[in-house]
């Protein structure tokens, strides 16, 4: 059984991992679990803290979420955030409320109580709420120890229990001296030492991926970017003589990416690189769609497909090792009870039935924490920050249906955007940055003649971890630049425009 300092209970928040994921950045490994877990069963992770996540439910609905009550009688300290602080109200006799007033976005609190959480922080902070439940009186042997405008009971805490709630959401970065909240639960409460790091990571996932794959072989998916890099690194750091790397071209990538992808990898892992040329097939199976959640189901599908009947000429292949992120999790509602936003080709694309099983070391850490597991590895800077580029490749990049020639356009589009990004030094500025053939035709005017042409959206965000991501300020030189070459550039297009959405209300890619 894994061991853990802290388990966060998950209620179907978007931003439970994030609350791990603020532990460990303050070196205390958190582990998280399905809220249903028993508390016998959470006395064999030998932890020294629970954390009750937020959640989409009210705990006074048919639906409501609850864990085991006997968890409450385990000794353990424990926090709950959002709807975890309304399940301890609720738990302890107190009523909970539809709130008269909805808060959603910044607000300031007040702390009116030095317990554990609020040691050596100001009284006044600005906190991330969103919640339209309220907890309308004290449970009792509790005292409340932060309000805000909207919320008379922000904060409450029993201390002889050691039993602390917030309204708001700490392990958002809008939360001001959130992560200092949630080391002082760590640090004071649970008196945690702060001693993990991603190389205590690898060395687990390295042993799992041994404990799992036994004498087996796996067929690892590599696209070139730093997800798949970092599962092939694993896998050759475990398994070496087990694995299989397989590189699908799906026909749905960035211009000259194949070639890129077989000249960085081939051998890059003392591992013989597989190249399965399947542009038709990903091609004739898109032909005429045009919703964006077929589009994800056909490529994941597909991809199982190909990779299946690989598997059937090889001998002993029993698994498939995939960059699966905990976005893609979150975002594919197969967590918890987190409500899907879209599915991911390699989450919620993935058929009903498959004869492989999923090896996916990295489900629980974000983007960024596979940068640093990257580096950790061995793996180079220029690898480890590579832009992300999504599974379904161009195919989501593409509103409507994807055809050649819109491949061709968009291709050609965004090599222009990313030369002029790195030519001004802004690739590494940005977090990610893509063009989007919107298939939206409008008049223009090149030379003497009229045109009627598609346009190009460029996207450029700014962001840590993808869950949350504003858009990227960049100079309008370089915009008015990037878009005199494409429309110079590339025929078919006479309009160029920039999206300055932000996620969320927005995700990052378009569909």
């Amino acid at each position: 059984m894994e061991k853990a300092d802290i388990l966060v209970l998950d209620f179907g928040s978007q931003y439970t991992q994030l609350i791990a994921r603020r532990l460990r950045e303050q070196g205390v490994y958190a582990l998280i679990l399905p809220f249903n877990i028993s508390a016998k069963e959470i006395k064999n992770y030998d932890a020294k803290g629970i954390i009750l996540s937020g959640g989409p439910a009210s705990v006074y609905a048919n639906d409501a979420y609850f864990c085991d009550k006997e968890i409450f009688n385990l000794g353990l300290p424990i926090l709950g955030i959002c709807y975890g602080m309304q399940l301890i109200a609720h738990h302890f006799g107190a009523s909970v409320v539809a709130a008269s007033h909805k808060e959603y976005g910044k607000a300031k609190i007040n702390v009116k109580y030095d317990c554990a959480l609020f040691n050596n922080l100001p009284k006044s902070q600005v906190v991330w709420m969103s919640h339209s439940d309220r907890v309308e009186n004290l449970p009792e042997g509790f005292i409340t120890t932060a309000i805000s405008e909207n919320s008379p009971f922000c904060a409450i805490a029993n201390e002889e229990k050691k039993i602390y709630a917030l309204q708001f959401h700490p392990e958002v970065q809008h939360s001001e001296f959130g992560k200092n909240i949630l080391k002082n639960f760590a640090k004071f409460a649970c008196n945690c030492e702060s001693v993990w790091n991603m190389g205590s990571f690898a060395k687990t996932q390295i042993a799992k991926i041994k404990e799992q794959v036994g004498d087996k072989k796996v067929l690892c998916a590599i696209s070139g970017g730093v997800d798949s890099s970092v599962v092939a690194a694993l896998l050759a750091s475990s398994i070496k003589e087990q694995t299989i790397l397989v590189f699908v071209d799906t026909g749905l990538l960035r211009k000259n990416e194949k070639e890129q992808v077989e000249n960085a990898l081939k051998l890059k892992f003392g591992i013989e690189l597989n190249t399965i040329d399947a542009r038709e097939i990903f091609l004739t199976k898109l032909k005429g769609v045009i919703d964006p959640e077929q589009k994800r189901k056909i490529i994941g599908n597909t991809f199982i497909e190909i990779f299946e009947e690989f598997a059937k000429k090889q001998s002993g292949v029993e698994f498939l090792a995939q960059g699966t992120l905990y976005t893609d999790i979150i975002e594919s509602s197969v967590a918890g009870s987190s409500k899907t936003i879209k599915s991911h080709h390699n989450v919620g694309g993935l058929p009903e039935k498959m004869n492989l099983k999923l090896v996916e070391p990295l489900k629980e850490i974000f983007k960024d924490e596979v940068r640093l597991l990257g580096l950790e590895l061995g793996l180079s800077k220029d690898l480890v920050y590579r832009h992300p580029f999504p599974g379904p490749g161009l195919a989501i990049r593409i509103m409507g249906e994807v055809n050649e020639e819109s491949l061709n356009i968009l291709k050609e589009a965004d090599d222009i955007f990313i030369q002029e990004l790195k030519a001004n030094g802004y690739y590494d500025k940005t977090w990610q940055a893509f063009c989007v053939l919107l298939n939206v035709k409008s008049v223009g005017v090149m030379g003497d003649n009229r045109t009627y042409d598609n346009a190009i959206a460029l996207r450029a965000v700014d962001a840590s971890d993808g869950m949350t991501a504003t858009f990227s300020h960049l100079p309008y030189e370089l915009l008015e630049n990037v878009s005199r070459r494409i429309i110079n550039e590339v025929q078919g297009i006479n309009r160029v425009v920039y999206d300055i959405s932000s996620k969320p209300p927005a995700t990052i890619e378009w569909e």
